[in-house]
């Protein structure tokens, strides 16, 4: 990556950044059909970064017509899965050269820690590019078990023309994790970043034209839901549809999808994850300084973060004063100061949501354990102190409903049931953890979790070797792994006749 750098390093960075605006179709940068633009708006200080063309359907029309035309022309589509694996492995050294400045661009955009923008979100956008490029030629087709006179050859092609629709937490990794397996499989695609953070899918679309992409095989639309990403998921002739975000929008999107041409779409949606820690965790300082990260990392704007911590009540009050300990290390700081633990909510809008969710988690009967006020880190910015409630009733507003912020509630429990009733008491099922000594109960407890990820004595682990997706209203993404590529393809099986 790079050599360590002070915030003012950054600053004068920042100051020299060249910052991409329009829409990126057939390989060019252009401007929104309408010539609309919108405010992107820095939420570290409240300054525009940029105008940004505003897409919509117009520009929607255009760019999937070319990204068809570069399917049918065939020089991605049917080039040999070696050539596309070298393809995509440049495009990944190209993201690792490029790492401060795309760091940059996500911090500067939607608030977060440079540091965790760059160690984190770019060094797991490379990784994922360069994982994905290097698993392209181990994926097989498949031999049916047939008598001897047929041959039935189940093979995966291209699905054709993918729209992506990505959020604005992780706003480069969420693209990178629908972007590198759609591209592997030989797609093109059609990427709608969030108009909260467009700022490195525009960037990563230059990229990979240098990186050997033909134009018109990845295009990027900058815009809203509305005008840009319902188009777009109502658009006859895109054939997949992936989404991260809530569920809300992901239910929307479905229907979208069902009411046009049937395309193929996965959700990767909401969550209000569990974290249960029993009475004999082998380490209550670590799993207390787990749990706090768990919900305050990344100003707690993640859709797996550890939002329900529920404790044993033998340990209960031991464990949270412990929790809030490391809570109070986690003041946001300016984002561009390489050691903040935490930065900026990612505009007002978000801000004032998480406002009133602490409002409704005071008249509601919960005990504020530390934060529940805005902060005014850096003037004109978004900034929220860390906030614990206690004494939450699992039938309370901010044990049900995701916040998306840093707010953490407590629910105290006395058995290995009622654990497991309130943490599976939940419309969401994206991930959960739990802390405990007993290798019996971990396995036995994680077995009943309904979650797609269970995390056992640590939070938010595993690496690209594995899928990641929910249950229930948490949706059906399965990003990451070789089960990504399943979306991205058509099955086809092929019957030859062998008889004399």
């Amino acid at each position: 990556m790079s050599t360590p750098k002070t915030r003012e390093d950054w600053e004068r960075l920042a100051a020299g950044l060249s910052i991409r605006h329009q829409a990126f179709i057939d390989g060019r940068w252009t401007d929104a059909a309408s010539g609309k633009t919108f405010e992107c708006i820095s939420p570290i200080d409240g300054r525009v970064l940029a105008r940004v063309a505003e897409c919509g359907s117009e520009d929607v029309d255009r760019a999937v017509a070319v990204a068809r035309r570069a399917f049918d022309k065939g020089d991605w589509s049917n080039a040999r899965p070696t050539h596309r694996k070298k393809v995509l492995v440049r495009f990944a050294a190209l993201m690792n050269e490029h790492a401060d400045e795309l760091a940059l661009l996500e911090s500067l955009d939607m608030g977060k820690p440079i540091s965790d923008a760059l160690n984190v979100d770019v060094a797991a956008s490379v990784r994922c590019m360069a994982w994905t490029g290097e698993a392209i030629d181990k994926v097989y087709g498949e031999v049916a078990a047939t008598g001897p006179d047929e041959l039935g050859l189940v093979t995966r092609e291209p699905l054709g023309v993918v729209a992506a629709i990505v959020p604005w937490n992780f706003p480069m990794l969420m693209a990178t994790w629908k972007l590198a397996p759609a591209l592997a499989m030989g797609n093109s695609v059609v990427l709608k970043p969030s108009e909260k953070s467009p700022l490195t899918a525009l960037r990563l679309a230059e990229l990979a034209i240098e990186a050997g992409i033909p134009e018109g095989v990845f295009n990027v639309l900058p815009g809203f839901g509305r005008g840009a990403g319902e188009p777009l998921a109502m658009h006859m002739d895109v054939d997949g549809l992936v989404f991260t975000g809530s569920t809300a929008v992901g239910k929307h999107l479905l229907v979208c999808a069902g009411m046009s041409n049937m395309k193929r779409a996965y959700m990767e949606c909401g969550g209000k994850s569990p974290n249960i820690v029993f009475a004999d965790a082998p380490d209550l300082e670590q799993a207390a300084k787990a749990a706090a990260s768990g919900i305050f990392y990344n100003q707690g704007e993640v859709c797996t973060a550890a939002s329900r911590l529920l404790v044993q009540r033998a340990i209960k009050d031991e464990f949270v004063a412990l929790v809030a300990k490391y809570g109070r290390e986690m003041q946001p700081r300016h984002p561009l100061d390489p050691g903040a633990p935490m930065g900026a909510m990612v505009d007002e809008a978000q801000t004032h949501r998480v406002l009133d969710y602490i409002r409704k988690g005071r008249e509601e009967g919960g005990r504020v354990v530390i934060g529940g006020e805005r902060l005014q880190t850096v003037a004109g910015g978004c900034y929220l102190a860390p906030t614990i409630f206690d004494d939450v009733a699992h039938g309370h507003t901010i044990a049900r409903e995701e916040i998306f912020g840093p707010v953490l509630s407590v629910i105290g429990f006395d058995d290995e049931d009622e654990a497991l009733r309130i943490a599976n008491d939940s419309e969401y099922g994206l991930a959960a953890g739990l802390f405990t000594a007993d290798i019996s109960r971990a396995h036995r407890v994680a077995r009943k979790l309904r979650a797609g990820s269970v995390w056992v004595n640590y939070w938010d682990g595993g690496d690209m070797t594995a899928p990641f997706g929910g249950y229930k209203q948490s949706g059906n993404g399965r990003d990451k792994s070789l089960h990504a590529f399943e979306k991205y393809t058509e099955v086809k099986a092929t019957w030859i006749n062998l008889a004399p």
